[in-house]
C-alpha cells in the first residue's frame, strides 16, 4: 500500500476490515507501520463501570486543575477556525483546493512534513460544516465538494470511483492542469460512501445537481465492483486495491457506509433500487453481531466467509446504531462504554479497539458521543457531555495542539490491532467528528 513514489511518506488510509493491514486511517511510513493519534480529556478514572443491570455509567469530571475552561459553544467555535484555517492553507475563496489531513507532533518531525489529504476526512469536514450552516461553512463545503468532484472527473481510470488521498500542495492549479497527484491509490468501498455522503448532503442543502449526479457514480462504481451476494453473508466488499485488484474481505463499517449512503441515494433520487442496495448491506452488518453481547465483528476474511474476529473496533459499534437507529445495536454502543474506554493522564474517552485501551482515540470520542445523545436512554446525555468535556480539555491542553483543532489520539503509539498507530497530531478528521458531536449532526442520516 506504501506508495512507491513518496516511500518516506504515509501511504493512504484503508479500513477496518477483516484481516489485518492497515486501517482505513492508517499510515505506512519508512516500512514501520504509523498513524496518527490524539488526545482525549475527561481526566476520571473509571470513566466507563458496569452497573448491575449492565449499563455503563460515565464520570463527567475532566478538568485539570488551573487548565481555563471554555463553553462548548466557543470551543465548537475554534475547532471550526480550525477546519478553516486547514481548508485555506492551499487557496481561498472559491479556488479549488484540498486540506491537509494532519499536522504538527509526529509529522511536523519527518524529514519532509506528511500533508496528504484524505478523502474520508474531507468528507467529514464537509458534513461537519453544513451542520452549522452558517453562510461561510456551506460555501467551504461547496469548494471542497466541487474539489472532489473535480478529482472523480480527472480520474485516470476515469470510473467513477475516488481515491484513498491526494496531496492538498501540488493540487492541479496550473493551466491546463497538471495531472492529479494521487497520495494513495487505493479505492476503497467505505471511502466511495463517505465521499458520496458529503456529496448527498450537499445535494440536500444547495440543492445543486452535480452533487447527486456524483453521488450516484459512487454508488453505481460501489455496486459494480464490490457487491458479493455469492458467498454468504452477501454483502459489498473492500472495493480495489492501490494496484486496481479486487480487495476480497469484506468489512462491517463498509456496509455499514453503504447502508447509510445508498439509504439516502434512495431518497434523493427516487429510485427504489438503491433502498434494496442498502438492505443487502444491512444484512450483511447484522450477520456480524455476537449473540452473545451484542457487539460487532470486524468483517470476513479474504475469502469473504470466515468472520475475523481480532480486532474488534469501536467505530463499527456505533456507526451501526447512528447509520439505523435499529435498537439492536444499542447494545454495541454499550459495550464500547463497558469495553473499550481508555484513561490516560487527564483524558477518557474510547480507545480505537480492544487491542490497546492504554490511549483515548479522539475521532471515536465525537462518534460515541453523538451515538449516546442519539441513542438517549437513561444517562447517556450526561454520558456524551463528559466525553465530549475530554476532548474539550484536549483541545486546551494537549501540547501538540493549537487551542482550535483536536488531536488523533491523547499520546503517541495508539495501537489499532490493525497494524499501525495513531499518534497525537492535530486531525481534520477528529475535529469534525467532535463538531459533528457539537452539533448534533448524524453524517449517516439526511
Amino acid at each position: 500500500m506504501t506508495d512507491p513514489t513518496r516511500p518516506s511518506e504515509p501511504s493512504a488510509p484503508a479500513d477496518h476490515r477483516a484481516s489485518g493491514s492497515l486501517s482505513r486511517r492508517g499510515v505506512v511510513l519508512g516500512g514501520a507501520a504509523a498513524v496518527a493519534a490524539a488526545a482525549v480529556a475527561l481526566g476520571s478514572p473509571g470513566v466507563a463501570s458496569a452497573s448491575p443491570g449492565g449499563a455503563a455509567t460515565v464520570a463527567s469530571t475532566g478538568r485539570r486543575p488551573g487548565a481555563p475552561t471554555l463553553s462548548r459553544t466557543r470551543s465548537r467555535d475554534l475547532a471550526y477556525e480550525y477546519l478553516d484555517l486547514r481548508m485555506d492553507e492551499y487557496g481561498s475563496g472559491t479556488a479549488l483546493r484540498l486540506p491537509r489531513s494532519y499536522s504538527g507532533g509526529y509529522f511536523a518531525s519527518l524529514p519532509t512534513e506528511f500533508v496528504s489529504s484524505f478523502a474520508y476526512d474531507d468528507a467529514l469536514m464537509v458534513l461537519a460544516w453544513l451542520g452549522r450552516g452558517r453562510r461561510g461553512d456551506v460555501q467551504r463545503a461547496t469548494v471542497l465538494g466541487d474539489t472532489l468532484l473535480s478529482l472523480q472527473a480527472a480520474d485516470p481510470i476515469g470510473d467513477g470511483r475516488t481515491r484513498a488521498s491526494y496531496q492538498p500542495d501540488t493540487f492541479p492549479v496550473a493551466t491546463p492542469p497538471r495531472p492529479i497527484d494521487i497520495g494513495s491509490a487505493a479505492a476503497y468501498t467505505g471511502n466511495q460512501s463517505w465521499v458520496g455522503m458529503a456529496f448527498c448532503r450537499l445535494y440536500a442543502v444547495t440543492r445543486q445537481r452535480r452533487f447527486l449526479d456524483g453521488a450516484l457514480r459512487l454508488g453505481t462504481w460501489i455496486e459494480e465492483h464490490a457487491r458479493d451476494d455469492v458467498r454468504q453473508p452477501a454483502g459489498y466488499t473492500g472495493g480495489r486495491n492501490a494496484d486496481d485488484q479486487p480487495i476480497t474481505y469484506k468489512s462491517t463499517e463498509h456496509n455499514i457506509d453503504v447502508t447509510a449512503f445508498f439509504t439516502q441515494l434512495a431518497q434523493l433520487s427516487g429510485d427504489r433500487v438503491w433502498k434494496r442496495r442498502a438492505a443487502l448491506a444491512e444484512s450483511f452488518v447484522r450477520a456480524m453481531q455476537d449473540r452473545t453481547d451484542g457487539h460487532l465483528w470486524t468483517g470476513t476474511d479474504p475469502d469473504g466467509v470466515t468472520v475475523n474476529r481480532v480486532p474488534i473496533p469501536e467505530d463499527v459499534q456505533v456507526w451501526a446504531y447512528l447509520a439505523t437507529r435499529d435498537r439492536r445495536y444499542s447494545a454495541s454502543v454499550t459495550w464500547v462504554l463497558d469495553t473499550l474506554i481508555a484513561h490516560d493522564g487527564p483524558y477518557t474517552g474510547p480507545s480505537f479497539s480492544d487491542t490497546d485501551t492504554s490511549k483515548v482515540w479522539f475521532e471515536g470520542s465525537g462518534q460515541l458521543a453523538l451515538a449516546l445523545e442519539v441513542r438517549g436512554a437513561r444517562g447517556d446525555r450526561a454520558r456524551a457531555s463528559s466525553v465530549l468535556d475530554s476532548v474539550q480539555l484536549a483541545q486546551r491542553t494537549q501540547p501538540n495542539g493549537d487551542g482550535k483543532g483536536i488531536v488523533s489520539a491523547s499520546s503517541d503509539g495508539l495501537d489499532t490491532g490493525f497494524g499501525d498507530l495513531y499518534y497525537a497530531s492535530l486531525h481534520t478528521g477528529a475535529t469534525a467528528w467532535y463538531l459533528l458531536a457539537a452539533t448534533r449532526t448524524n453524517p449517516f442520516r439526511l
